[in-house]
């Protein structure tokens, strides 16, 4: 009996590789020879609003002395911690990010002419409706030294999400593997094994901050994609 050679074909634009044996199925590998099979990998997306968002705001204060900066910091970053209390912010919500102290410097490089103070608060916010009120307060109680360092929003949960793009990405493969098998001229058998690739979280995404002193400042949450791609082995029936 001829043995044939070990046929694969790859098709570069879907990630679908065909991958065919000895028509027998007996390969000169023995026993252990792979069966004929179809490979495909397949990706699954799902589009949904956020629902929390992450504000890093800053109190900066500069004075002669360190210990004057500090203070004033202090009175600032405390009103402002309390302002977002005010506004519904859970305590464990709130967390110090950052504090530094920095001397500030004149023409020489050691002629110290003051002292600057940054303290870094991040807040997590679960009603993202009210985040541009939240940031109105915080610059109303720090004042001039408030800083809006970044606001970033995400998806607190996202399993269910998650559950439904495993299931596009499962559905799509089984499409892309009955295409190829029908272009092939075989029968698509049964699953042989599935197996879901690995890939980042999905990152925060930056919103968007813009002035309107008439109304409570706007911020645009947008939309997220979660995908999950998988990787599905189907025998040849």
């Amino acid at each position: 009996m001829t043995t044939l050679r070990p046929l694969t074909v790859a098709v570069a634009a879907t990630g679908i590789l065909l991958t065919a044996g000895c028509a027998d199925g007996a390969t000169s590998g023995g026993s252990d020879s792979v069966p004929p099979g179809i490979s495909t990998q397949a990706v699954g997306t799902v589009t949904a609003a956020p629902d929390t968002a992450t504000v890093v705001l800053g109190v900066q204060t500069q004075d002669s002395t360190a210990e004057a900066a500090l203070s004033a910091n202090s009175e600032r970053a405390t009103a402002l911690i309390d302002s977002l209390k005010a506004k519904g912010v859970a305590a464990e919500d709130i967390a110090t990010s950052g504090l530094s102290v920095n001397p500030n410097y004149g023409i020489s490089s050691t002629d110290i002419t003051g002292y600057q103070v940054t303290n870094m608060v991040t807040a997590t916010v679960h009603d993202i409706s009210g985040a541009g009120e939240l940031i109105d307060a915080a610059a109303a109680a720090a004042g001039d030294a408030v800083r809006v360092q970044s606001l970033t929003f995400s998806i607190d949960d996202d399993s269910e999400l998650r559950a439904q793009a495993r299931a596009k990405a499962v559905q799509q493969a089984k499409t892309q593997a009955g295409q190829i098998a029908d272009a092939a001229g075989v029968s698509l058998g049964e699953v042989r094994s599935i197996t879901e690739v690995a890939g980042d979280t999905p990152a925060p995404v930056p919103g968007r901050v813009m002035s309107d002193q008439a109304s409570a400042t706007p911020v645009e949450p947008g939309t997220q994609d979660l995908t999950v791609t998988v990787s599905v082995v189907y025998d040849i029936g």
